[in-house]
């Protein structure tokens, strides 16, 4: 089964909810969820809404369980939200359908890592953690959450071939160009009060994103060609 189960490919039936209302079922359990988090959830596989001819995502009762499941898991076990996908696949499997949420004594809490920990478990060295965090690549705290390892994993690697953080330094200068840049794409959105409005750009920025990262990966595939012609 797909990701975010039978509701991958479907059209929108009457009696869905919208993104406002499955905020309205959940916010009082999550108060910290919002609509970017919902499409954020979809992005990762946890749930594919069905789509109204116009666009717009529709949520049956199974997929506003799975993003409960999903919160919980990652509220009580520190799960990441691969193996939440999973879990939540194969409980659908099991069960007819009907995502389960696995007790503490089943679900394998994913602890937070503190420095000492990530060092040992990627390699790197205390100067390029360090690097790491004053080129903004890493934010400083006391523990981190496992995606800091994969990213420190990634810079351990590179620096193996003379890429050092400082080098990536631009990146996250340029994230934040583009952050600004849809901004302004969605701007007579944003400008509108009424929570229509708000839902939609919260909809469309990630997948704006989603198209200008299609467009750097492609524009960096073609610069790598010209080098290695």
């Amino acid at each position: 089964m797909p990701p975010g189960g039978a509701a991958r490919g479907r059209s929108a039936p009457s009696g869905l909810l919208s993104i406002g209302q499955v905020l309205a079922r959940l916010t009082p359990e999550f108060p910290q969820l919002t609509t970017s988090k919902l499409r954020f959830l979809e992005v990762q596989g946890i749930v594919s809404p069905a789509r109204t001819q116009s666009g717009y995502r529709k949520f049956c009762a199974a997929d506003v369980e799975r993003v409960r499941a999903a919160l919980i898991l990652q509220r009580d076990h520190y799960l990441p939200l691969s193996v939440i996908r999973e879990q939540l696949d194969e409980a659908e499997a099991d069960d007819d359908g009907i995502p389960m949420v696995a007790p503490p004594s089943i679900a394998t809490p994913v602890h937070q890592h503190r420095r000492d920990d990530l060092l040992l478990r990627t390699g790197a060295t205390p100067q390029l953690f360090n690097d790491a965090i004053s080129a903004g690549l890493i934010n400083a705290a006391e523990t981190y959450p496992e995606q800091v390892s994969t990213l420190l994993s990634g810079l351990v690697a590179l620096a193996k071939h003379g890429i050092e953080p400082r080098h990536l330094r631009t990146m996250r200068q340029n994230a934040e160009r583009e952050a600004a840049l849809i901004e302004s794409a969605l701007a007579t959105l944003l400008a509108r009060t009424d929570a229509a409005s708000r839902g939609r750009a919260s909809e469309l920025a990630p997948e704006l994103a989603t198209h200008i990262d299609d467009v750097r990966r492609l524009l960096v595939k073609q610069s790598i060609e010209r080098v290695l012609s």
